[in-house]
């Protein structure tokens, strides 16, 4: 492997596996480093860390407007148009929700991201859009794509990490419907920004056209309408929630035996 083959970077390669590490080892040890500081500055850090994505994410697509690579591959969807880059996908929507939901306590909207986050952001990583598989992470593009949802992935994680955020069976209601009341929105917000010509192939959350995705492609074989075939991925959301809820709840359970004193 020469060193241009080295930093090519694909889905569950090498490189791939590697920066996935790098960010989760970021996380443990802000995790570790945070532990016995006060509630504030847990908020403080976690806060900091968004504001600095958001930052990011717009300097990234700065560089993604005068990507001209970038512009050929997605002719077929009209190329780069800043109606079409807007902090709207379901990412992108967690990375200013986070912030939000820390400064205002919010439990809901935290849950919200804390479950759909890096779930939303996981998926974009490893089924990554046209422009963004197969390419050398030195690319700009590549390094704000890939970074930004990195970050967004720890940032959620963070929730629980930090301690600011712990599931219940009773969070996963609320957060499944605002979800869909998300979804629909942005499906609506997509009709608008086609109807009035800004942006003729708008498909923010994947919500008018599955662009190639596999999964959304077996999800529109089923359900064969705009955006009523993205209900499957609720089932899925539910599951996973229910899964990661589980786990939080057997771990408690486990803390709550050892710390209950046997009697003799």
């Amino acid at each position: 492997m020469n060193q241009n083959d080295f930093w090519i970077l694909r889905p569950f390669n090498a490189l791939f596996c590697l920066v996935f590490a790098a960010f989760l080892a970021i996380l443990i040890l802000a995790g570790l480093l945070l532990r016995r500081k006060s509630d504030g500055a847990r908020r403080a850090v976690l806060v900091t860390a968004c504001v600095l994505t958001l930052i990011g994410f717009f300097v990234y697509k700065y560089f993604l407007s005068i990507d001209a690579e970038f512009d050929r591959l997605t002719a077929d969807m009209g190329g780069f148009n800043w109606w079409g880059e807007l902090p709207l996908q379901l990412c992108n929507i967690n990375m200013i929700l986070i912030p939000v939901a820390v400064l205002l306590d919010k439990r809901a909207l935290m849950s919200f991201a804390f479950f759909v986050g890096p779930l939303g952001a996981l998926m974009a990583v490893v089924m990554p859009g046209t422009g963004f598989d197969g390419y050398s992470l030195l690319l700009p593009r590549m390094i704000g794509y890939f970074g930004t949802h990195f970050m967004i992935i720890i940032e959620a994680l963070a929730l629980a990490v930090f301690g600011l955020y712990r599931p219940r069976f009773k969070d996963i209601p609320k957060t499944v419907a605002a979800m869909f009341l998300i979804s629909l929105a942005v499906f609506g917000i997509n009709m608008l920004l086609r109807w009035t010509g800004l942006h003729p192939k708008a498909n923010y959350f994947f919500s008018v056209e599955t662009e190639g995705n596999f999964l959304l492609e077996i999800f529109h074989r089923w359900i064969p309408v705009p955006f009523l075939y993205l209900l499957p991925s609720i089932v899925i959301l539910v599951a996973y929630m229910a899964l990661i809820t589980g786990g939080f709840a057997l771990a408690d359970r486990r803390r709550g035996k050892k710390k209950t004193p046997v009697l003799r």
